[in-house]
């Protein structure tokens, strides 16, 4: 839902963009940052919310003994199968956003006046963008993707452009956008000036 009074920003990017970084650098400064990733993870992990649904959709296989998500068995699933990657959406989506909507809720009630939204996935039919006030995407190059993954991660080349594939397009990204950060080759100081630069209600605290 829309809080009158409250800015609400979504930040988005592809895999491997710097979006993190962004989030982190937000978050420093004292700005309000919702993770839907982090969201993502809980309903996932032992006791998660999503597990029933989940075990009951995909079978035992896809759970680990500890009760938590077998996340390398369902990720070569989902990347594989467009269809189970449906699947999995339709039941972590709604989870997710009621998790989101809460910590939002949270923020405001402690009297935030700007809450940023790290959402991987903010597309064209999903529910962000009826309800953010701007979206900021942080954008790079394919090859600067798959470089970054490569180097934090066992993941190789063709399975960072699986993940690409099941993404939104960059170009359907970039078409969301009210701001854009092209976050390639540059360093971390250039980034943070590409971030500080940014019209936002920055905390009067902030060290920028």
């Amino acid at each position: 839902m829309k809080h009158p009074g409250v800015l609400l920003i979504g930040l988005t990017g592809g895999i491997g963009s710097g979006k993190t970084t962004v989030a982190t650098l937000l978050a420093e400064q004292g700005l309000a940052v919702v993770d839907a990733d982090a969201a993502s993870r809980s309903l996932t992990a032992v006791g998660g919310l999503a597990m029933p649904q989940i075990e009951a959709a995909f079978g035992p296989e896809m759970i680990m003994p500890d009760g938590s998500l077998n996340r390398q068995r369902m990720r070569e699933t989902v990347f594989s199968q467009p269809q189970e990657r449906k699947k999995l959406e339709s039941i972590l989506h709604p989870l997710v956003g009621q998790a989101l909507d809460q910590e939002i809720f949270q923020h405001v009630r402690s009297g935030a006046s700007c809450v940023v939204l790290d959402v991987p996935l903010i597309t064209p039919a999903s529910r962000w963008p009826a309800l953010l006030n701007r979206i900021l995407v942080v954008d790079c190059l394919e090859a600067t993707q798959i470089a970054r993954v490569g180097e934090r991660s066992q993941l190789g080349a063709d399975e960072v452009k699986a993940i690409i594939r099941g993404q939104i397009s960059r170009l359907d990204r970039l078409r969301l956008a009210d701001w854009v950060i092209f976050n390639d080759g540059l360093s971390l100081a250039e980034l943070k000036k590409e971030v500080f630069g940014l019209p936002l209600p920055w905390p009067q605290s902030g060290s920028r």
